[in-house]
C-alpha cells in the first residue's frame, strides 16, 4: 500500500509538472492587431504567435508596417483594434514590459555620457539592484567588445560602437524577450558575427528573440521561424529550415520549347518562366525532376542542361512579398 501511495504521489507530481509546462503562454501572441493613423492604415492584421525560446524573424519591405507593429508590442502606441499579449499578459501591462529588452533601429543616445555611464543610467531606470549593476555592466561591455572604450563619451563612438552599446543596453536586465530592430546596422562582418553569437547564446538560455532585419542572410543564419508582412498584414509564417530547404529553383537550357509544353509545366509548378532557350521553375523538392525531364523529352524538347538550386531567403522574400509590398 505504501508503494502504491508513493507511485500515486509521483504520478500526480509528474502530471502537475507536465500540465504546468503545457500551459506556458507564448512570448508574443497577437490576433488581428490593427493601427490606423487618420486615413492611413499602418497595420491591418498583425496575427502571429512567437513561442518562448525561439528566434523569430519579422520580414517585410519598407513601409509594410514593421516598425508600427513593434511599437504596439512594446506598448509605445496603442492598437486601434485587435488583441495582443506578452507572456499571457496584455500589451498594456507595465509589469510585463520589465521582461523585455529593446534595441530600436533609430536611436539617439545621451552623447555626453560615457559608455559605462550610459549603461548605469539605464540600469537605474530598470531599478536593478545597486550591488548587481557594476558586475552586469562589466559582463556586457566585455560581451560587445567595448571594455577598452567604456570611459569614452558616446559622441566619440562610431555607428557600429553605438549599435553595440545599444545592444548591451537591451540585455541589461536579462530580459525574457529581446526585440531587435536592425541590430547589425552599421556593423562590420566581425560585428555581425558577434551579434549572431549573442543571439545564439540568448536562444540557448531560453530567451526569446524577435528580430527585424533587412539583411536576409543574417535572418537565414539565425532564425527558427519567420513571418512575412505586406501592406500591414502578416501573409505567411513558416519554419525557416523547411521554407528554405523545401523549395528548389530549377534552371533548364532547352530547345524546341513551345507555349503548350510550357503551359503543361504548371502541373508541377505555379512559377514557370521561359525566355528563348532558358526555362526556370520553382518546385517543392527534387522528387519531380525525373518526371519533368521525361515530360519535356517526350514532347520533342532537347534538354541540354538541368541545374537545380536551393532557393535563397532573398528569392523567397521577393516571391512571397513581391517588389511592391510597401505602403
Amino acid at each position: 500500500m505504501q508503494a502504491l501511495a508513493c507511485m500515486s504521489t509521483n504520478f500526480h507530481m509528474f502530471y502537475a509538472a507536465f500540465t504546468s509546462m503545457s500551459q506556458i503562454p507564448p512570448a508574443i501572441e497577437t490576433k488581428r492587431l490593427c493601427k490606423v493613423f487618420g486615413s492611413k492604415t499602418a497595420v491591418s492584421d498583425l496575427s502571429l504567435t512567437v513561442e518562448c525560446g525561439e528566434v523569430f524573424g519579422f520580414l517585410g519591405p519598407n513601409g509594410a508596417g514593421k516598425t508600427t507593429s513593434v511599437k504596439m508590442l512594446l506598448g509605445l502606441i496603442s492598437p486601434t483594434s485587435g488583441d495582443g499579449k506578452l507572456f499571457g499578459y496584455p500589451l498594456s501591462d507595465t509589469d510585463v514590459r520589465k521582461q523585455v529588452g529593446f534595441l530600436p533601429e533609430h536611436f539617439r543616445f545621451h552623447d555626453w555620457l560615457t559608455g559605462r555611464e550610459f549603461l548605469a543610467l539605464h540600469a537605474e531606470l530598470y531599478k536593478m539592484p545597486r550591488q548587481a549593476i557594476q558586475k552586469r555592466i562589466d559582463e556586457l561591455l566585455e560581451l560587445v567588445n567595448l571594455t577598452p572604450h567604456q570611459d569614452k563619451r558616446l559622441k566619440t563612438y562610431s555607428k557600429g560602437m553605438l549599435q553595440r552599446v545599444g545592444l548591451a543596453q537591451a540585455l541589461l536586465n536579462k530580459p525574457k524577450l529581446v526585440i531587435l530592430d536592425e541590430p547589425t546596422s552599421g556593423l562590420d562582418p566581425v560585428g555581425r558575427r558577434m551579434v549572431r553569437d549573442i543571439i545564439r547564446d540568448l536562444r540557448s538560455q531560453g530567451t526569446t528573440v524577435f528580430l527585424n532585419s533587412h539583411l536576409l542572410s543574417e535572418v537565414e543564419i539565425t532564425c527558427d521561424r519567420v513571418a512575412f508582412i505586406k501592406f500591414g498584414e502578416v501573409i505567411r509564417i513558416s519554419a525557416l529550415q523547411s521554407l528554405v530547404e523545401g523549395e528548389l529553383s530549377v534552371q533548364f537550357r532547352a530547345r524546341n520549347l513551345n507555349s503548350e509544353t510550357i503551359s503543361g509545366l504548371s502541373h508541377w509548378s505555379q512559377n514557370v518562366r521561359a525566355d528563348g532557350e532558358h526555362l526556370s521553375l520553382t518546385l517543392d523538392g527534387e522528387a519531380d525532376l525525373p518526371e519533368i525531364n521525361r515530360y519535356l523529352v517526350e514532347r520533342g524538347v532537347d534538354v541540354y542542361a538541368m541545374e537545380p538550386q536551393k532557393v535563397s531567403l532573398e528569392d523567397l522574400f521577393i516571391e512571397i512579398v513581391g517588389t511592391d509590398g510597401g505602403l
